[in-house]
């Protein structure tokens, strides 16, 4: 996992073998920070949100690229251990990792994000409500972005905050607002 902005560019972690989790490409992660950087700008008090963080790539990259808070949320004990160890080796003292269920996340949190990003196991029998629930349970400011990462067989332009699709490889963004 490398990180390809900001204060950590350059900067490696070494993903244990045994991961389930797939971390965004580099090549598409690149392209995906070039986009973003057209809607927001991670120097201007941002305050983000890592769903299905895996392993925190996404996350880093955020913190790297100046956020003023990340906060990153994993199911799985071992990549919630592995978002916590790199955390500590950057000290980094503005992301906080979250072990616990998504969706209940979702129900209960009280706050607004800036930018949301999702990553969720492409196989996800309900990954495609995930919008809807964002929406519905108004967790983005009123400027302010989400990005959904999924498979190629799922389409969003129809929903009503759709803005744009992209793909790089056989991985897929779409942005909302």
């Amino acid at each position: 996992m490398r990180v390809i902005s900001g204060i950590y560019k350059r900067r490696r972690f070494d993903v244990p073998p045994t991961f389930k989790a797939r971390p965004t490409t580099d090549f598409a992660k690149e392209n995906l920070f070039n986009v973003l950087n057209n809607y927001l700008d991670f120097e201007d008090g941002v305050n983000a949100l890592d769903l299905f963080a895996g392993t925190g790539s996404i996350s880093l990259e955020l913190v790297s690229r100046g956020c003023d808070r990340v906060l990153s949320i994993e199911k799985d004990p071992q990549h919630y251990a592995f978002i916590n160890k790199v955390m500590k080796e950057i000290k980094a003292d503005n992301w906080f990792p979250i072990r616990g269920d998504v969706f209940r996340f979702i129900e209960r949190c009280g706050e607004t994000f800036d930018f949301i990003f999702a990553d969720p196991p492409y196989a996800l029998p309900n990954l495609k409500e995930i919008p809807d629930l964002i929406f519905e349970h108004q967790l983005l400011k009123e400027d302010g972005l989400f990005v959904l990462e999924h498979g190629k067989d799922l389409q969003f332009d129809q929903h009503p905050h759709f803005v744009e699709h992209r793909h790089y490889g056989s991985v897929n963004f779409s942005f909302f607002r």
